[in-house]
């Protein structure tokens, strides 16, 4: 659905742009110059075309055109055709609904000189077009600058207020997808509670069943030595150890056997389900809201790299690690963070760094003390049960966020198991100094 949306927005300016070029075809064919009007008509519909695709392009395009027209290289607008000028308000509402601030002053400033042409056009009237807006109306040439101001903020109005409309649906529609994102994010948060909650219980199981065996071992191996020891002078406590140690075997066949059923009956809750692949798809999602998200990848894991690939739910401890980061630079640094993912595979596993810088307002506020949130304990605690680390603090400038964190792959987990390699996992830097608090990087991101 969400491919079907994006799709869709890149093909209304082209279906925009075909719509146009055949109404004014049709428009002009009855009254003749049509082949002169085409290439008028033709390069507005490219500019339309392209304002979704090329915007900068496009911007060029609807400024070029009333210059060929002042230039006689084009036919010039007359009191039938000067309306085809609406192409320029189309493509300042297309434009104007990218992301890029920048792009939309740009917008506004071609919107600007794109009115003062056209203005000139129709209102200032020249040897080779005696026609002027002011013999249209039939006011003669007097008032001529008066009339020129005139039109060109009329024109300016117009694609001003195409450009507005544009920037307004933009508003909505990143309001909506934020909204849809922080639903999201709540509705994993409540999963990622409840699988860190069973993780949880699965340790303190597997602990239980640990001193469930080890007490019961005990007790078999101590009362096996004393029946050994006793047999041949106490034969009767021979048959009472051996008692014994068919009951506490019994005992701890069914407290072992009701542990592992415990273990067993989750519905397969945990079960990894994203993975590495669909991080692009995560980054795609984030880069919609209007962040600047940058994926790097170091080295290759599997046969091409040093150590082995990683087990499934490695993959998914990652996934929700770069999730989490992502969503964190939304809410503390606004839609204008810019972030860089760092995927390397060159060492003894995976190092993942994900860095965050913005100036934005912030959708959340921070929170502290004991209402601080689980964000960075979250990520933490995933990466330990993969078998490696986190870190997560401002950087050393101050400028930006950083989370940190390694994950050993399944070949440098079998070395490290058999002794082969004693620095397969790196360990975690040290922690420096909190950086100070800035205007542009939120000191706690934790909370979540």
């Amino acid at each position: 659905m969400a491919d079907a949306r994006r799709w869709g927005r890149h093909v209304v300016a082209p279906a925009a742009a075909l719509v146009y070029f055949v109404f004014w075809v049709a428009s002009s064919w009855g009254r003749g110059g049509v082949a002169d009007n085409t290439v008028v008509f033709g390069l507005f519909a490219v500019a339309i075309a392209l304002a979704w695709w090329i915007p900068t392009t496009s911007l060029a395009l609807v400024v070029v055109v009333p210059l060929l027209q002042l230039l006689g290289l084009a036919e010039a607008p007359s009191q039938d055709t000067w309306t085809a000028y609406v192409a320029i308000a189309l493509v300042m509402a297309f434009v104007a609904v990218k992301p890029s601030p920048w792009l939309r002053l740009a917008a506004l400033l071609v919107a600007a000189v794109a009115a003062g042409l056209a203005a000139w056009l129709l209102a200032v009237p020249t040897l080779t077009r005696p026609q002027s807006w002011s013999t249209w109306v039939g006011a003669g040439t007097t008032g001529l600058r008066i009339e020129f101001s005139l039109l060109t903020a009329a024109l300016f109005g117009v694609f001003a207020g195409a450009w507005a409309i544009g920037v307004a649906f933009a508003s909505i529609r990143r309001v909506l997808v934020i909204r849809q994102a922080l639903e999201a994010t709540e509705t994993r948060f409540e999963a990622t509670d409840l699988e860190l909650r069973l993780a949880q219980d699965r340790a303190r199981i597997s602990r239980d069943v640990h001193d469930a065996l080890a007490h019961s071992l005990a007790v078999v191996v101590s009362q096996a030595q004393g029946g050994l020891a006793l047999q041949a002078t106490r034969p009767e406590v021979a048959a009472e150890s051996l008692r014994t140690i068919a009951e506490v075997g019994r005992t701890a066949l069914l407290d072992v056997r009701r542990l592992v059923e415990r273990i067993t009956q989750d519905d397969d809750v945990t079960a990894p389900r994203e993975t590495l692949a669909d991080i692009d798809a995560l980054v795609v999602a984030m880069r919609e809201v209007g962040m600047e998200v940058d994926v790097t990848v170091e080295g290759a894991p599997g046969p091409q790299g040093p150590a082995g690939a990683l087990a499934p739910s490695q993959e998914l401890a990652v996934y929700r690690i770069v999730q989490e980061s992502l969503t964190n630079a939304l809410k503390h640094a606004g839609t204008s963070s810019r972030v860089a993912v760092q995927l390397d595979w060159r060492g003894r596993g995976l190092t993942l760094q994900v860095t965050s810088r913005g100036r934005g307002a912030p959708l959340v506020a921070a929170r502290t003390g004991a209402d601080r949130g689980a964000g960075v304990r979250g990520m933490t605690e995933r990466a330990r049960l993969a078998g490696g680390w986190l870190t997560a603090q401002p950087s050393a400038d101050g400028t930006a966020f950083e989370v940190t964190a390694f994950v050993p792959t399944t070949g440098a987990s079998s070395a490290v198991a058999t002794g082969t390699s004693s620095s397969a996992a790196p360990a975690p830097a040290p922690a420096s100094a909190p950086a100070p608090a800035s205007a542009s990087v939120p000191t706690e991101r934790s909370s979540s």
